[in-house]
This record gives structure tokens, sequence and C-alpha cells, in this order.
């Protein structure tokens, strides 16, 4: 007789993507007991990740040198439609953050900071039941 053991639940893969490496790696510790989590410092950075490893959600910051969260995300919405978007913004604009929502399909939007546990609670709200 064997023994079956069915495989454990998969984890599901969060890709962060910001430039400041102190943010990174908060959040990397934050989520890392929650999922698998990868990170990147750049969008093109990103992109390279994303053609390589499939990812169940992308967390983004909005604003970084080399190009803006938003514009990043809209084409991770065309491109990869199955991977849930959040975006990071430090900057209050109401419209920015309803216009974002609709425009890039997005799960979430949450102001930096954002608490390790609220950030949690917004990928397990994202990723598909």
């Amino acid at each position: 007789m064997t023994n079956f053991r069915p495989n454990p639940p998969q984890r599901a893969v969060v890709l962060i993507v910001d430039d400041e490496e102190q943010i990174r790696d908060v959040l990397m510790l934050g989520l890392g007991s929650h999922f698998e989590v990868e990170a990147a410092r750049s969008t093109n950075e990103a992109e390279l990740m994303l053609a390589t490893r499939e990812f169940d959600v992308i967390v983004c910051d909005h604003l970084m040198p080399d190009e803006e969260g938003l514009p990043f995300l809209i084409r991770a919405r065309t491109r990869y439609p199955k991977v849930q978007r959040i975006l990071l913004t430090g900057y209050v604009n109401p419209e920015l953050l309803s216009r974002s929502t609709e425009i890039a399909g997005l799960a979430g939007c949450l102001m930096k900071p954002v608490a390790a546990a609220d950030l949690v609670d917004a990928i397990r709200h994202a990723l598909p039941r």
C-alpha cells in the first residue's frame, strides 16, 4: 500500500516592481510568508521576467524613473490578461486612482506607505477564487 499525499496547494506568485531597493526588500519580506515573491527594479526588468515566468499578480509602484507604473500595467493587461494588477502610489489624486482602475483593469490601487497586511489582503482579493 502506498501512502497517498495530495500535492500541497500552489502559492500565488507575485511580481513587485519598484525602483526603490528598500521598498522592494520590505515588500518581499512582508509578502514572502504568504506568496512566492520576485522583484524587479524597473518596468523593463519586469517585462523580461513576465516573458519568462508566469505570475498571478503584479504589484507596481506608480512613479519610477524609467516609466510610470500605469502605462506598464496597461501594457501588462493586454499582453498578460490573466495576471492581476495592483498599483501603489504615494500621491493622493482621486481622478488618477479612479481612471487608473478603469483603464488598466486594476484589482487594486493602494496608497504608499502600505502596510504589509493591507497588501496581502489586496493580493488575496485579486486572486481568482
